[in-house]
Formats: structure tokens, C-alpha cells, sequence
């Protein structure tokens, strides 16, 4: 009983890092006209994107998590949102932005990102 107790607490621990503690990598890169954003693993690689502001952009993102969720990236700010094809390279063209913070993740927002205008 002790046993089942411990493994329920642990997995209740599990569940609130994963969705509300962890935090990826930060990789913050100040030209996005060179890299792809790789969706794998529960994350984007980059999570963290940085660049200036009143330039129009290309984000590549590259899906390799054959997870449904990682199938699309919405950025709710924008009002964007994008399909993801597994295993292809997927550009999304951003307008000029206003100096700011914007997010972009999955439908469930398992995957999660921050665009910094700066």
C-alpha cells in the first residue's frame, strides 16, 4: 500500500513539472534567417527566438515528433496558426512586430515558445 502510495505521489510530482516547472533549453538567437526551430521531444529548439523589431520574418520549423499535437504552431498573438509536416521543413512568414514578448505552442500547450522582439 506504501509502495502504491510513493509511485502515485512521484507521478503527481511528474505531471506538475512536466506542464507547469520544466523549462527547455533557452537558445536565444538573434538571426532567425538561418535556423530551423526542431519540434521533437516534447519541445522547441530553440524555445526562446529573439530578434529585432519592424522586420518581417520566416520562421522554418522542422516537426520530427510524429506526436498529433506537434502537428500545428499557433502563435495566439497573431492570430496565426500552421500545420506541421512530419519530417519537412515548414516556413511561416511573420509580419513586422511591435517590441514584445510572443508566445507560440501546440493546441495543447504541451509545446511552448517565446518569440522576444526586442
Amino acid at each position: 500500500m506504501i509502495f502504491i502510495n510513493l509511485a502515485g505521489l512521484s507521478l503527481i510530482a511528474l505531471i506538475i513539472w512536466w506542464f507547469w516547472l520544466y523549462q527547455p533549453r533557452q537558445v536565444k538567437a538573434a538571426a532567425v534567417d538561418d535556423f530551423v526551430v526542431e519540434v521533437d521531444n516534447g519541445i522547441y529548439l530553440p524555445a526562446q527566438i529573439q530578434w529585432p523589431q519592424q522586420q518581417e520574418k520566416t520562421l522554418r520549423f522542422k516537426r520530427k515528433d510524429a506526436s498529433p499535437c506537434a502537428a500545428t504552431v499557433i502563435f495566439p498573438d497573431l492570430e496565426i496558426s500552421s500545420e506541421l509536416k512530419h519530417d519537412a521543413i515548414t516556413e511561416i512568414k511573420l509580419p513586422p512586430l511591435e517590441r514584445g514578448e510572443y508566445n507560440f505552442h501546440c493546441p495543447m500547450q504541451m509545446y511552448r515558445g517565446i518569440l522576444i522582439v526586442s
